[in-house]
């Protein structure tokens, strides 16, 4: 199975799990005021859901009922991660094989797609924004497939040079739907003068606070049940003022901690940047790149264990 990271993601990754690289330095950008404006025309429109606003497994609320596990990844192949590896459809029983140890008498197990649908570059593309979409057709054939499974959608958003609240504007049309949340990768979020892949990006806390209320005003204005709201991170300097990151009604709000590596390593980045006393914990586990690779008891062994775990 191709589960290949490109060398540029690669090496970046590689000095994620360090601890002092989770204290090192990084760009000094990340207010919306740093990137260019330009954005791309808006992705087509699909009809709003009907039926009950209820999240897939019953309930309103996602967290504490359940544990979200997640295989993450874009369409055409296993090289940005195993949801690629196979149609969506044909992906859910890998992925629910892979969620069920997490279950727990007090926590069932909601299985999820997190979808890369914008996918940072390294050359600027015809607007000049370093980051593409993925087809509108895509993205509506993979929240087909979660509505069959009783799956959450998490759209991934990697902007390049664009804003997140930019960036995510065009997904208004999939948000309103009650089993679609949302990701953001401060990792590729560039400033006007850097080039995804050749740094490890940043984002301002008011640029998040943006885009936390822009999803939160869809979830008041649908009437819909709670979101996932997803904060990629594996260095501090990628939200440097995290403390600053306001919780949001209809929103849960989660860290996910990056980074791959062995045990030592991976364990000193998720001491270094979590914040359980802010977020709900997140995890990511890495098929290839992990060394010794956590497996799910042990991960549900951690102080506090992650209630969002995504393979990749």
């Amino acid at each position: 199975m191709n589960r290949r990271i490109s060398a540029f993601r690669r090496a970046i990754a590689i000095a994620a799990v360090v601890v002092l690289a989770a204290c090192g330095s990084a760009p000094t950008h990340g207010g919306a005021g740093s990137t260019p404006q330009a954005v791309e025309p808006s992705l087509s429109p699909s009809p709003s859901p009907s039926g009950p606003t209820e999240l897939p497994l019953g309930g309103r609320t996602i967290f504490p009922g359940y544990r979200v596990i997640a295989y993450y990844g874009s369409t055409g192949g296993g090289t940005l991660g195993v949801l690629g590896e196979a149609p969506p459809d044909a992906i859910v029983p890998r992925l629910r094989a892979a969620a069920a140890p997490f279950a727990t008498p007090e926590r069932p197990v909601q299985i999820a797609f997190e979808l890369i649908v914008r996918v940072a570059d390294r050359q600027p593309g015809p607007h000049g924004i370093y980051s593409h979409s993925i087809k509108p057709s895509v993205v509506r054939r993979y929240l087909e497939a979660a509505e069959r499974a009783k799956a959450l959608v998490v759209l991934d958003v990697q902007p390049g040079r664009l804003s997140f609240p930019d960036a995510i504007r065009p997904y208004r049309w999939a948000l309103e739907h009650p089993n679609v949340g949302i990701a953001l990768d401060p990792e590729w979020r560039v400033g006007y003068d850097q080039v995804p892949g050749t740094v490890v990006g940043q984002v301002s806390a008011a640029e998040v606070n943006k885009a936390s209320a822009y999803v939160a005003d869809i979830v008041r204005a649908e009437n819909l049940p709670q979101k996932l709201f997803v904060l990629h991170q594996f260095r501090r300097r990628m939200l440097p003022d995290v403390e600053r990151i306001v919780p949001r009604a209809g929103l849960a709000m989660v860290q996910h901690v990056d980074g791959f590596g062995n045990r030592e390593q991976k364990d000193a980045t998720y001491a270094a940047v979590r914040r359980p006393e802010q977020f709900h914990l997140g995890y990511k586990l890495f098929y290839d790149e992990d060394v010794a690779r956590y497996q799910p008891a042990e991960v549900l062994a951690f102080s506090p264990p992650p209630e969002y775990v995504s393979y990749q």
